[in-house]
């Protein structure tokens, strides 16, 4: 087995860090889901504390392409964004222009942050840190959690971890897990892994959006339940509809993008289950709209298998919405802590149990939601995220803020 790679830790004449991150997709492809969001929200953190950000991502959208330059850095809150096409193997994101540019720029940064794993812009990207001797971090975002590998793929994520991240999991500085449920189920592969350390996702909220009637959800019927997130099997809807057969006062709103055409699935579900009428799928949902139908749910549920952390979690305790999900989101243990909601297990029984106690006690509900907004303020804020994701980038770097 080699040795670890020695990375240069001297000092640099200014403060200020250059830092490369490098993820698959990107805005406006928000169809991916939360990591486009934190990335992009962690990285103009980062420039408001004076620090040089870029990215290096493809133009992939679906079965499309954003209509974005190739070729030309884009300005989004400071952070410089490179796009590079796809020309095949899609699926692998697979992207020689991307390449050639990381091999040719990789020197000029002094630190790299890889977001994701399986896809071939973090392969690459691993191995010209490593031959540059440029430190990178490893955010697996979800993706080293045993259950994901063994719903979706398993053979084959199994063997690219032994082919490819084996060897890129243990060069790297550092493995970065937004909640401690995922740092656990990393280290319970087995793998030869670097110094593991947690930093949450942020969160932020407008203090003004649209009101629920102003947009397409006017004729919601109220009170109502919500759930916010991509519509996919590991979200944990088919449990939730199960359960609604014993949640008769409330009406259910399943809101988010299908791309693995699921809903003709879950909609024949709660056909069978006798609760159809009193479910509404509402589809994606802009983020225009998200802040008043989380405003207005009486409690927003999220019954996920595995979840790494729950940026709709965090959203939902911003706006003040009590929460119940499963022991398996990466938030649990903060919202069981400070009391934003409810962690409860996710069959169906015990689910809707757990909602029918929160519908009929409205104390309980505003004090959670109290108590979950406080939290987004006190330890979720972007700002402090930042922070803490700076102070370890120092860290790998030998240096102290200011040398």
């Amino acid at each position: 087995m080699k040795s670890p790679i020695a990375y240069s830790t001297a000092a640099r004449p200014s403060a200020p860090l250059k830092v490369l991150h490098i993820v698959p997709t990107y805005y406006p492809a928000v169809r991916y889901g939360g990591p486009i969001r934190s990335v992009q929200a962690l990285c103009a953190s980062l420039v408001r504390r004076g620090h040089q950000v870029s990215v290096y991502t493809t133009n992939l959208d679906g079965d499309g392409d954003s209509d974005v330059p190739l070729g030309t850095p884009v300005d989004l809150d400071g952070v410089k964004i490179h796009y590079f096409p796809v020309p095949a193997l899609r699926r692998l994101f697979w992207s020689p222009g991307l390449t050639r540019k990381l091999r040719r720029s990789v020197s000029e940064f002094d630190l790299l942050h890889l977001h994701s794993i399986f896809l071939w812009p973090t392969y690459v990207a691993a191995r010209a840190a490593a031959r540059a001797r440029v430190p990178y971090v490893m955010s697996p975002r979800g993706m080293l959690v045993g259950d994901n590998i063994r719903r979706k793929s398993r053979f084959v994520k199994s063997a690219w971890i032994d082919l490819v991240e084996r060897r890129s999991l243990a060069r790297a500085a550092r493995l970065h897990v937004t909640a401690d449920i995922e740092g656990e189920e990393a280290k319970a592969m087995g793998l030869r892994l670097p110094e593991v350390f947690c930093v949450p996702n942020g969160v932020s909220w407008p203090h003004n959006h649209q009101a629920l009637g102003a947009g397409p959800f006017g004729d919601v019927p109220r009170p109502y339940a919500l759930f916010l997130s991509r519509v996919n099997r590991k979200k944990g809807l088919d449990r939730l509809i199960r359960a609604w057969k014993s949640v008769p006062q409330l009406t259910l709103i399943i809101a988010g993008n299908d791309d693995e055409n699921y809903l003709p699935v879950l909609k024949a579900l709660a056909e069978s289950e006798g609760v159809a009428d009193r479910l509404q799928f509402v589809g994606a949902v802009s983020d225009a709209h998200k802040w008043a139908l989380y405003e207005s749910a009486e409690m927003f549920v999220l019954p996920s298998y595995s979840e790494n952390f729950g940026n709709v979690v965090a959203e939902a305790m911003a706006m003040a919405c009590p929460v119940v999900i499963t022991p398996e989101v990466g938030l649990a243990g903060l919202v069981r802590e400070i009391g934003a909601g409810v962690v409860t297990p996710g069959e169906p029984r015990v689910l809707a149990r757990a909602i029918t106690e929160l519908h009929h006690d409205e104390v309980r509900r505003k004090r959670m939601g109290a108590a979950g907004r406080q939290a987004a303020v006190e330890h979720l804020s972007w700002d402090g995220v930042a922070a803490q994701m700076e102070a370890e980038y120092y860290r790998i770097l030998g240096r102290a803020p200011g040398l």
